[in-house]
């Protein structure tokens, strides 16, 4: 069975299997770097808030051996973790006062979705790109969110600099940075995935410097979630760079965080270059990769460059 007869065959058991009038419909959507993904989309009568699951995960577990009718079981368990019994008030995104306070950011690779960026208002990040989303909620079970589309921006009457101003509040307060020792980082997930509960923020060296010294370290926001946009928040690469007193590497371990090394006469850019590419070929999805390539922030001229060229950061300063 190829991935197609998959998804047909799953949407016909969810839609024998579904009560209450819930009926499921395949769904396939433009993510990150112009990839798609396909899913069923879980309408229930009444609800304008309809999940989609995605099934590339499943069909991996089918290939392995799981059955059709454990994958639907799967899925129908875990949509009743994350149904929603009433409509979600959508008024508040007819306006820009609605919405204001909840504007963010993120960065994505220009080159890999160029016609995304002809729908949306954004702005140049070196090679990257900032993009503008409304953080509509934010739970340990995942965020809902909506991208700032041209069509947002001209029913609101608010213009691409305006959106950027609120969006550099707003992180502060819903999307802070963090920045940890690779060390501690670790622990963390191996924390997490024993199932000990989220992620503590108490090593934040951007709060407290503990004055503990790793060789590498990670940056990212608080939920995790397209954390690498920190490398654009005003003030944070020169803050990193006062804890660090050197210059430094960042390497774009995914849209999700980056990996920040000092500098030192025994790392050569190139092999950085190249540890980014190896992780974009064998560790991460295509829609998670940020850059091919690393970076570096300069301490003493607070700018970032990209290779041998130097090009100033809109978020720096």
């Amino acid at each position: 069975m190829d991935y197609r007869e998959f998804t047909c065959a799953v949407e016909e058991k969810l839609n024998q299997k579904m009560t209450g009038g819930v009926k499921a419909g395949l769904y396939t959507s433009i993510k990150n770097n112009s990839t798609e993904r396909t899913g069923v989309l879980l309408e229930t009568p009444g609800v304008n808030i309809s999940p989609t699951i995605y099934l590339e995960e499943y069909y991996e577990n089918y290939l392995d051996g799981t059955s059709i009718e454990n994958i639907t079981e799967e899925i129908m368990e875990f949509y009743e973790s994350i149904r929603q019994d009433k409509s979600w008030d959508h008024s508040e995104i007819l306006s820009y006062e609605g919405v204001k306070d909840r504007i963010v950011f993120k960065l994505i690779n220009t080159a890999k979705n160029r016609r995304f960026l002809k729908s949306v208002p954004h702005m140049s990040f070196l090679d990257l790109s900032i993009v503008f989303y409304v953080l509509l909620e934010a739970t340990k079970e995942g965020t809902a969110a909506m991208s700032v589309t041209m069509e947002h921006m001209r029913r609101w009457g608010t213009g691409t600099e305006t959106l950027w101003t609120d969006a550099v509040k707003n992180v502060k307060r819903l999307l802070p940075a963090e920045f940890f020792t690779m060390e501690y980082a670790l622990k963390e997930i191996m924390r997490k995935n024993a199932g000990n509960g989220n992620a503590s923020c108490g090593e934040n060296l951007l709060n407290n410097d503990t004055k503990a010294r790793d060789g590498m370290y990670v940056l990212s926001n608080s939920l995790k979630n397209y954390g690498a946009s920190c490398i654009a928040y005003p003030h944070i690469l020169e803050m990193i760079g006062n804890i660090l007193k050197t210059d430094y590497y960042i390497l774009p371990s995914s849209v999700h965080e980056v990996v920040v090394t000092p500098c030192c006469p025994e790392v050569k850019s190139v092999e950085l270059d190249d540890m980014v590419k190896d992780i974009n070929e064998t560790q991460l999805a295509e829609e998670e990769i940020l850059s091919d390539h690393a970076y570096l922030f300069e301490r003493s001229t607070g700018k970032l460059h990209i290779g041998a060229k130097c090009l100033e950061g809109r978020g720096i300063g």
